[in-house]
């Protein structure tokens, strides 16, 4: 890990839930002894994921690799077409996750851009090291959005994250972005937990209550397998 390039190294435990679980679930944090509370207004997140070839980050993640990377563009509203944003490489190494961010001031496509346009645009905007990842991962393998909710406990300690009405658009192979055909997606719910090692014992014990398993999820190898089975 790069301590130049790394923004957050954490701890994150996912819990799987089905929508109508959703209501449950949030009374059941809010009311929660750690006093959790929004700590941020909910938004709109959407993502590019990019992969090789070979689809090698889905594989890795798939399989569940100790040392494994997801590349995605990220950017937040209502618009479905890449506005500025941020180039994001999430690592991950057994249990601890770790970002690093470039961010992209300027909004990367319009209406009929090619992929092929979107790209050279998204890396003339990039840093050397940005660059470097988008060599290794240069194809668009999909396009998902989800609301996301934000909290955090009251000492700051523990902030988690809530992702519901998810949807994927499958991008593989394809010269312009289809923005009109969603794959057939699951509707989850996906609660988060994120937090410093140091607090993992405090952070364990807030989780014993919640009524829901620890389960391994992966919305890009969730979205991958949503396009694979369409």
């Amino acid at each position: 890990m790069d301590e130049n390039t790394l923004t957050d190294l954490r701890r994150e435990i996912k819990f799987i839930a089905y929508e109508v679980e959703y209501p449950y679930i949030k009374n059941w944090l809010l009311l929660s002894s750690a006093g959790f509370s929004k700590s941020f207004p909910e938004r709109q997140v959407n993502n590019i994921y990019f992969d090789s070839s070979n689809l090698s980050a889905y594989y890795e993640n798939l399989s569940g690799q100790s040392n494994r990377a997801k590349i995605r563009y990220r950017w937040y509203g209502s618009a479905l077409l890449p506005d500025k944003g941020t180039l994001e490489v999430k690592q991950k190494k057994n249990c601890f996750g770790w970002k690093s961010r470039f961010e992209v001031p300027n909004s990367l496509i319009k209406k009929h851009y090619s992929w092929r346009e979107f790209s050279c645009f998204l890396y003339k905007q990039l840093p050397l090291e940005g660059k470097l990842w988008i060599n290794s991962f240069p194809f668009q393998v999909l396009i998902n959005r989800y609301k996301r909710e934000y909290f955090i406990s009251f000492d700051n300690k523990v902030r988690v994250t809530i992702d519901t009405m998810q949807s994927v658009w499958d991008q593989w192979g394809k010269s312009l972005p289809n923005l009109h055909f969603k794959t057939n997606h699951p509707n989850l719910v996906i609660i988060e937990f994120k937090f410093d090692n140091r607090f993992r014992k405090y952070a364990s014990d807030i989780m014993q209550g919640i009524p829901l398993r620890v389960g391994k999820y992966s919305k890009y190898v969730s979205g991958v397998r949503s396009i694979i089975m369409k």
